[in-house]
C-alpha cells in the first residue's frame, strides 16, 4: 500500500512539474466531457419522460388524429362519462396553450385546470413564493414552475404575455417532475376565453386510474365509448403519449448520441497522445528509476496514474462547467405542445466523472506498456 501511495505522489509531482502541458491536457479533456455531459443530460431527460414504469397511473385522452394542442378540441362534458368507467380514480380536464407547436427551444406552455382540481392534477407541487390563495383569488393568476420563472426573470406580482395570453404571476412552484417546473398553471375558464377556444372545450383529459394494470383496459373503454361520437378520442399512457407526439424531438435528441461517442473518442485520443509525449520525453528518468530498483510494472503504474489523474481532473472541470451552464440556462425543448426540461442530475454528474477517470486510465495503457518495455541501457545513453 505504501508503495502504491508513493507512486501516486510521484505521478502528481511529475504532472505538476510540467504545469502548462498538464493544464492544456486537462482543458482538452474538460471540453470533451462538457459535450459528453450535455449529451447524456439530453438522453437521460428523454428517458425520464418516455420510459414507462410500474408506478405510472395516468392516461391522456386526446382528440383522435390530432397532435398540436390548438387542433385537439374535446367537449368538457366527456369528463363526466369517463368518471363512470370502472378503474378510473380521477379525471381532470386540461386546456393547453403553447407559443410554438413545432420543435424549438424556450417553449412557453400554459396549462389551464379547474382551480379545485389543481392538487389532484399535480399533487406533488410546492409553492415556494407567493401563494395558492392569491392564484385562486385572481382570474388571470398564474403559478409558474421555478425553472420557467428563473428563465424569464419573473417573480410574484409581475405580468407577462405569451402566446396571446396575459397573466399575473401569483406564485412560483417547485415539483419533483421536470415538466411541472417549466409550465404556467392558470384557471381553466380563463385560458379557454383567453385562447378563444370557448367555454366547454378542452385540449385533453388527464385520467388517473387505480393501478398501472388498469391503464390498458380503461384506455380501450374510453376510446370505444367515443368512437362514434363527433369528437373521437385517442387514449394513451402519459409517457407513451409524450413519446408519440414528440417524435420529431426524440429523433433529434437520438442523433446527439453520436456527438457523445465522438467526445469520448476525442478524450481518449487526447490523453493517449499526451502520455505518449510524456513517456518519450522521460526515457532517461524512467531508465534511472529502473536502475534504482523500480520494476517495470511500477513504471507502468506511474504512467497509468498520470493518465487517471488527467482524466479525473478534466472530468471534474468539464462536468462541473456543463452542469453549472445547463442549470443556469434552464433549457427547455418542446414539440407538439410537449416540453422536455434539460436538467442534469446526480446520476449524469457521477457518470461523467467516472467515465473521464476510466477513459484516462484506458488511454494510458499503451503508453504505460511502452514505458515498461523500453531497454534500460539504450535509454541511459540517449
Amino acid at each position: 500500500m505504501n508503495a502504491f501511495v508513493n507512486l501516486i505522489k510521484l505521478a502528481w509531482l511529475q504532472l505538476v512539474r510540467h504545469r502548462v502541458r498538464s493544464l492544456l491536457t486537462v482543458f482538452g479533456v474538460a471540453s470533451g466531457m462538457f459535450l459528453f455531459t450535455a449529451v447524456e443530460t439530453l438522453q437521460r431527460s428523454l428517458a425520464k419522460a418516455t420510459e414507462a414504469s410500474a408506478a405510472d397511473t395516468t392516461l391522456v385522452v386526446y382528440r383522435q388524429n390530432r397532435f398540436c394542442p390548438s387542433a385537439s378540441r374535446l367537449p368538457e362534458h366527456y369528463a363526466d362519462e369517463i368518471r363512470r368507467i370502472k378503474g378510473v380514480r380521477e379525471v381532470v380536464p386540461v386546456q393547453i396553450v403553447v407559443n410554438n407547436c413545432g420543435a424549438s427551444l424556450d417553449v412557453v406552455t400554459f396549462r389551464g385546470v379547474p382551480d379545485h382540481l389543481l392538487r389532484k392534477f399535480a399533487p406533488e407541487i410546492q409553492i415556494i413564493e407567493g401563494s395558492e390563495e392569491e392564484w385562486k383569488r385572481r382570474d388571470d393568476g398564474a403559478l409558474l414552475g421555478e425553472v420557467f420563472a428563473q428563465r424569464r426573470g419573473l417573480k410574484p406580482g409581475d405580468r407577462f404575455d405569451a402566446a396571446g395570453v396575459t397573466v399575473t404571476v401569483s406564485g412560483i412552484l417547485r415539483s419533483p417532475f421536470a415538466q411541472d417546473n417549466n409550465v404556467a398553471y392558470v384557471k381553466l375558464p380563463f385560458l379557454q376565453q383567453a385562447s378563444r377556444a370557448g367555454l366547454g372545450v378542452v385540449t385533453q383529459f388527464n385520467v388517473r386510474v387505480e393501478s398501472s394494470k388498469d391503464l390498458d383496459p380503461v384506455s380501450k373503454e374510453i376510446d370505444e365509448m367515443f368512437r362514434s361520437g363527433q369528437e373521437p378520442t385517442d387514449t394513451r399512457p402519459e409517457k407513451a403519449f409524450f413519446a408519440e407526439t414528440a417524435a420529431e424531438l426524440i429523433e433529434l435528441i437520438g442523433f446527439t448520441r453520436w456527438l457523445g461517442v465522438g467526445a469520448v473518442i476525442a478524450v481518449g485520443a487526447l490523453v493517449a497522445n499526451a502520455l505518449l509525449l510524456i513517456v518519450r520525453g522521460r526515457v532517461k528518468e524512467n531508465a534511472v528509476l529502473r536502475t534504482l530498483g523500480y520494476p517495470g510494472r511500477a513504471i507502468g503504474c506511474l504512467v497509468v496514474s498520470e493518465g487517471g489523474m488527467l482524466g479525473l481532473a478534466g472530468g471534474i472541470v468539464g462536468v462541473g462547467l456543463a452542469t453549472a451552464f445547463l442549470r443556469w440556462q434552464s433549457f427547455t425543448m418542446g414539440n407538439e405542445g410537449q416540453t422536455l426540461a434539460i436538467q442534469p442530475d446526480l446520476t449524469v454528474v457521477s457518470l461523467g466523472v467516472v467515465a473521464a477517470l476510466i477513459l484516462g486510465i484506458f488511454a494510458s495503457l499503451w503508453p504505460a506498456f511502452q514505458a515498461m518495455t523500453q531497454p534500460i541501457v539504450k535509454n541511459l545513453r540517449s
